[in-house]
């Protein structure tokens, strides 16, 4: 079966929800591979709620969806403040990004009492933001930021990265409505250390199979590159 859509790859799956400093509760879902115990954990910052953005968006359904069982990873999904999705709604109002670092924090926080290795905050859009303003505060081995507009992380929000010892790689489409690779470069310059990748064709929404598998591979590469190449195809069961 070649793997592609919303197909969901064998995981334990558990709903979760994460509590928290001002006492909110924020539902979310872990996904863990089925038979053995994850080499990393992708904590997911989703998209602009207020544009439709939540933890199903669909680069990160699909990263938990495929990712524990290709990869050997830990998928932490969750809603922030105020965010609905079939999961359920997350307690509190959508702040623009401010009270967001609650949110953030209360993710890393899970993935520590959970125990769980080596997490990585990989941001898509507004996650993008708030991996750039709030990720130096935990502790971490990195930031994947995906289609980042670089609207409310400022210059010197960016530039506070440049030599941290903690991964920072850029993933920018060529054709985004916000950030494009030459503006990106120069933007994220102040971070000479950071990895940027320009993404020939890619779009801000990462739109299709050519896309979605570029995206998982690129984070499969800085997380866990020994589980590259991504198969493309699945001879096992499948949940959904």
């Amino acid at each position: 079966m070649e793997i592609r859509g919303p197909v969901l790859l064998p995981a334990r799956r558990e709903d979760v929800e994460l509590r928290t400093v001002d006492e909110l509760t924020l539902v979310g879902e872990l996904a863990l591979p089925a038979d053995r115990d994850p080499v990393a954990t992708l904590v997911t910052l989703h998209p602009l709620p207020t544009a439709g953005g939540f933890m199903d968006s669909h680069i990160l359904r699909k990263a938990a969806g495929r990712l524990p069982a290709l990869a050997d990873l830990a998928v932490l999904r969750f809603n922030t403040r105020g965010t609905t999705s079939p999961r359920g709604t997350s307690d509190g109002a959508f702040d623009g990004g401010a009270n967001e670092c609650f949110d953030v924090a209360a993710a890393v926080d899970f993935v520590r009492e959970r125990g769980l290795p080596r997490p990585w905050l990989v941001g898509w859009s507004f996650g993008t933001e708030l991996a750039l303003k709030y990720g130096r505060d935990h502790d971490i081995e990195g930031v994947i930021l995906l289609s980042p507009p670089l609207h409310r992380a400022t210059a010197e929000e960016v530039a506070a990265w440049a030599g941290d010892e903690r991964r920072m790689v850029v993933l920018v489409p060529e054709f985004d409505d916000y950030l494009r690779p030459d503006e990106a470069r120069e933007r994220f310059s102040s971070v000479p250390d950071a990895t940027l990748i320009a993404v020939e064709g890619g779009k801000h929404l990462w739109v299709g199979e050519t896309q979605t598998r570029r995206v998982l591979t690129e984070i499969v590469a800085a997380v866990n590159p020994d589980a590259l190449p991504l198969p493309v195809e699945w001879d096992g069961e499948i949940a959904g």
